[in-house]
């Protein structure tokens, strides 16, 4: 916002020389023209291909290949049917489990490496968390499989110290173990980024006046970095509610989440349409949950 005394140069500025009034424009140009390519980039690569998903909706499919129409029968099949909604629910829930469980098991790392680490250990603590993303997923995930198996790694150790086997490979804990592997790097970074400007005064000042260091934790730093949790939070449920790597790979595709129910309905048929109703339905969830939680991070506290 410009202030009164800036604006009031201006105007001087305007009287003394015609000119001089091209300079506010010239300046609003200069900056739309650095913001246009992230506003062209976000038009062609999400809006473009979230609309064109919508349209695609209504078509229909004959003889295994798209027709443009207006019909809402793919709508109609797609909610009517009881997979969709017994997918949709554990999809959620488990996007929900897996959030609220990987922000807690982050937060410990995170504040140790904010409050605790100094200099070359912050710095190489920094390093182990962004070593996980020089791997592609899927090799990681393909890592899992070999120590996961009925006849891997743990259950090697397991029958060394003489105790039963544990089936863990094509099971719902694969499936979390997967998600973790995906989203604790990334959470992690991103809660230590709001911890690390937590305002230091803030708590020396709550431990002066007698408040123990959970209670720190709980009634300073936690509030404060309120934004950059719930963000965080909000990455973690994005990423899992549209994973299928983890679901399929180390679940077995033995539980039917929504991002197989997309590849199982484009294989019956190449019914794209269909497919499409349920990426919409998944994009509103995103949309209604990421509003949901900014409206959360960012809303006064009372």
């Amino acid at each position: 916002m410009r202030s009164p005394g800036a604006a009031a140069d201006v105007r001087k500025l305007r009287r003394k020389s015609p000119r001089a009034g091209h300079f506010v424009p010239k300046q609003r140009l200069y900056a739309f023209s650095l913001s246009l390519p992230p506003l062209v980039w976000q038009l062609l690569f999400l809006v473009f291909p979230v609309v064109f998903l919508l349209v695609i909706t209504f078509w229909s499919v004959e003889f295994f290949r798209l027709k443009p129409d207006f019909t809402f029968a793919n709508w109609a099949f797609i909610y009517t049917r009881g997979y969709f909604y017994d997918a949709y629910a554990l999809t959620f829930g488990m996007a929900i489990f897996t959030a609220i469980v990987i922000s807690a098991i982050a937060f410990p790392c995170a504040y140790a490496i904010a409050f605790k680490f100094r200099g070359s250990a912050r710095q190489f603590a920094l390093l182990l968390l962004i070593i996980p993303f020089f791997t592609s997923y899927l090799v990681r995930v393909y890592a899992w499989q070999v120590v996961l198996a009925d006849s891997g790694v743990v259950n090697m150790l397991l029958k060394w110290l003489s105790l039963p086997p544990v089936a863990m490979l094509n099971t719902l804990g694969g499936t979390l173990i997967g998600y973790a592997t995906l989203c604790l790097p990334l959470v992690t970074l991103l809660q230590l980024l709001s911890l690390i400007y937590v305002d230091r005064n803030l708590v020396e000042a709550s431990h002066n006046l007698g408040c123990g260091r959970l209670g720190t934790i709980w009634h300073v730093i936690i509030p404060s970095a309120r934004i950059g949790i719930m963000i965080a939070a909000l990455f973690c449920f994005i990423l899992t509610f549209g994973d299928f790597v983890s679901p399929l790979y180390l679940g077995g595709g033995l539980r039917t989440v929504l991002s197989t129910v997309i590849i199982d309905t484009v294989k019956s048929g190449q019914q794209w349409p269909q497919a499409a109703v349920v990426a919409v339905t998944m994009v509103i969830t995103l949309l209604a949950v990421a509003l949901a939680a900014i409206w959360f991070a960012y809303r006064r506290p009372k």
